[in-house]
């Protein structure tokens, strides 16, 4: 460990001798041992790619450091094998739980005391089976930028973090005090679906705690003295905190994002930054406008730098002081080339879910050289959540998914759906808990069909849909939930199997159920539908593209659905993208050309059979993006 100073020094100067350090641990062993891989840190030159970074939060003082050690002994290993390695295939091992796994991380606290010859001394965290903690800290206003270790979250003596059940249904929010043996849990959330947790802030005093949470079906803001006894609620009402910004302790004031408040929104999932006082009183719009603002605060909290566009607008950025008085419009993009090459902005719209009651966002990319006399074929660009929905409401470039897709001769849509994302109500974000597979299908179709009676340039009888991640396992469950109205479908790196998938994922967003048996031991069972279950539903045209080295979604996923496709004696087409993991990187033009290929030839009728792709002879002008 070094201390901020030397750290600093030695990401100014790696060569400076005056840099000290104390080796603080030598018992570390294989899949038991503090750090990190090297390559999250960016300052190779301070070690020899032999040392490991240590996430911790330094006490103010910095006399204290404070660390945790996970012993992923007991997890599972599994494997991805690089067939184009020189000069021979590798196999590349490493540790993923499943969902249901028993051999979970198991997650050490150690306090170290510098002052006191780097001595440490373990906390005890433990109150759930498989439980997960995360630290709180706070930005150190003074070395913003130089140093990846934060300040804990407290005064000198105490420090917070919160720690949460294998099932995510049971929070706590702990304290501990320098010389006590164990945390205290001083504020408890408990709810019958997973929940969802956001850093804590503090009053500069120490004496109060800012704390986030769903517990009355919406995302608000409460305050708590240092012990975790509610004092009052900061914010209520039917709408979407996101996250804390910062905190005026002089003034008792908190800065906060938020969406789903301003009626002349044209969709809820605009965010803008707001200001409230502690007491919940004097609650104030900082960055209005029917925008998504990106916003940015400086350290005085005196000014904000707000980015703020819509999909169909141009981006502009402004400067407000922090009483939401606009001081001046700093720059607005310009997209006159854009134009002037053909760009057109892709277009908002709104539909019901298949309930008839709850209302959808979702945007539509046409082609640049659209003919509302022209009937087209209709593409679904999907993501399921539950985290984020594939939809982006502020301006982005184009996308080789939607707009660019659409340049092709399709009408491409992508929107919303019920269990699709957190920065809604509680019950819309649960909507799919306790089915990880079926639940935003209905909404989709319904979506569209809605879209084809409004719009006649769009053909209900041709509809394709394609996704990537999620969206490649959405895509896939679409075409055999609905195999009559989805007729083609592009499945990108797709989870098909959450069975076999992360066990974060698929425990939070489906559900796990924690078992007692009479001994007390516990264990956790799950059981997700899967995809390959369906496979003798398939009627359309399906292509699954796969990185054969994915270490997130394992590439088995795809296989399992493809096992069983051919036992249902069906026909389907496959890439696999050899040397590549989750994102395909440099293969974006070659899978782009791919997809246009496959829903040119099963939507339009029109098949490329030359062997050559001529349009990548046009150059990668997109490589990169993904």
């Amino acid at each position: 460990v070094m201390s901020y100073e030397d750290y600093e020094k030695a990401v100014k100067n790696p060569e400076d001798k005056t840099i000290s350090e104390i080796a603080l641990t030598t018992d570390g062993e294989k899949d038991f041992g503090f750090g990190m891989p090297r390559t999250f840190l960016n300052t190779d030159t301070l070690c020899d790619h032999k040392r490991k970074y240590v996430m911790g939060n330094w006490s103010p003082d910095g006399r204290y450091f404070v660390a945790t050690l996970s012993d992923q002994r007991e997890v599972q290993d599994l494997w991805v094998i690089n067939s184009i390695a020189k000069p021979r295939p590798t196999l590349e091992t490493y540790k993923y739980q499943m969902p249901g796994e028993a051999g979970s991380p198991i997650v050490h606290l150690y306090l170290f005391d510098l002052e006191n010859a780097g001595k440490r001394k373990e906390i005890r965290v433990d109150c759930f089976k498989d439980q997960t903690i995360n630290l709180a800290s706070r930005p150190d206003k003074e070395r913003r930028g130089l140093t990846r270790n934060s300040i804990w979250l407290g005064d000198n003596q105490t420090f917070y973090l919160t720690r949460v059940s294998r099932d995510m249904k049971r929070v706590d929010i702990c304290s501990y005090t320098i010389g006590e043996d164990s945390v205290k849990a001083i504020i408890e959330e408990r709810l019958n679906t997973s929940m969802e947790t956001r850093p804590l802030a503090m009053t500069d005093n120490g004496k109060e705690l800012i704390h986030w949470s769903e517990r009355d079906g919406w995302a608000h803001l409460y305050l708590y003295d240092a012990q975790g006894n509610l004092k009052n609620r900061i914010t209520k009402g039917p709408w979407h905190v996101d996250a804390i910004v910062d905190v005026d302790s002089k003034n008792r004031v908190v800065y906060f994002k938020a969406n789903a408040r301003e009626k002349g929104d044209t969709t809820p999932y605009y965010e803008h930054l707001y200001r409230v006082n502690l007491d919940g009183s004097g609650l104030k719009l900082i960055t209005p406008g029917d925008y998504f603002h990106l916003v940015s605060m400086d350290k005085s909290m005196r000014y904000i730098v707000d980015n703020y566009s819509r999909v169909n607008t141009i981006p502009a950025t402004a400067l407000y002081d922090n009483q939401g008085n606009r001081l001046m419009t700093l720059e607005e993009s310009d997209f006159s080339q854009l134009f002037m090459a053909g760009y057109k902005f892709p277009e908002p719209f709104s539909v019901k879910a298949a309930d008839g009651v709850t209302d959808l966002y979702g945007v539509m990319y046409k082609p640049f050289d659209f003919d509302s006399t022209k009937v087209y074929p209709v593409i679904n660009y999907v993501y399921p959540g539950p985290q984020q929905e594939g939809t982006f409401f502020r301006y982005i470039p184009m996308n080789p998914r939607t707009d660019r897709l659409a340049q092709a001769g399709f009408v491409v849509v992508c929107m919303g759906h019920r269990g699709g994302h957190p920065s809604r109500s509680k019950w819309y974000h649960n909507y799919g808990y306790g089915n990880l597979r079926d639940y935003p299908m209905a909404d989709h179709k319904v979506a569209i069909e809605q879209l084809c009676a409004r719009y006649k340039f769009m053909d209900i009888n041709r509809v394709g849909i394609h996704g990537h991640s999620g969206g490649g396992f959405m895509s896939t469950a679409a075409m055999l939930l609905y195999p009559d109205f989805f007729k083609v479908a592009v499945s990108c790196a797709g989870n098909h199997d959450n069975n076999i998938y992360n066990r974060w994922w698929g425990e939070k967003h489906h559900g796990v159920k924690e078992i007692t048996d009479d001994m007390g031991n516990i264990s956790f069972d799950i059981r997700i539908p899967t995809n390959q279950e369906l496979a003798r539903n398939l009627k359309g045209h399906l292509l699954l593209i796969h990185g054969d080295i994915d270490n997130n979604v394992h590439p088995a996923n795809t296989i399992v659905v493809v096992d069983e496709l051919i036992k249902a004696g069906k026909r389907f087409d496959m890439l696999i993208v050899p040397g590549k993991r989750h994102h395909f990187d440099d293969y974006n033009e070659y899978y782009y050309w791919r997809m246009v290929d496959y829903f040119s030839e099963y939507l339009r009728g029109e098949r490329e059979t030359g062997a050559d792709i001529k349009d990548l002879k046009l150059g990668n002008w997109f490589q990169g993006y993904q």
